[in-house]
């Protein structure tokens, strides 16, 4: 990534989380990093500044099924998993954070799963 384009993804990223942290009313966040070869996702209890559960395209579980940890099928199963571990963590709902992504493809794919397996945001 060039200069100029990281620093407009670091503006967009601290853009959107200072929107998240108006709109969040105490909800931890699910937050999403997305790499050229994995994709990675955290709930985050931003006032106790801790890591509630996390999900990753890299876990053993997941990296046996799939092909490849960078399509819309590995994030789906990161998405579900980390939604399966929040709720045994008990957490419901969560503020998304899309971390500067737009929001189709993977991190869309993501987000519809952990939807579908019980957060809600």
């Amino acid at each position: 990534m060039s200069k100029k384009a990281k620093e407009l993804h670091d503006r967009r990223t601290a853009r959107i989380r200072g929107r998240l942290r108006k709109a969040a009313t105490g909800r931890p966040r699910l937050s999403v990093f997305r790499s050229s070869k994995h994709i990675y996702a955290q709930i985050i209890d931003d006032g106790n500044g801790t890591t509630m559960a996390a999900a990753s395209s890299l876990d053993k579980d997941l990296r046996t099924k799939m092909k490849t940890g960078a399509d819309s099928a590995a994030a789906a199963a990161v998405g579900q998993l980390v939604a399966e571990r929040a709720v045994a963590a008990g957490v419901k709902t969560v503020v998304f954070d899309r971390g500067g992504y737009r929001y189709h493809g993977r991190v869309k794919a993501l987000a519809d799963a952990a939807r579908e397996a019980g957060l809600s945001f």
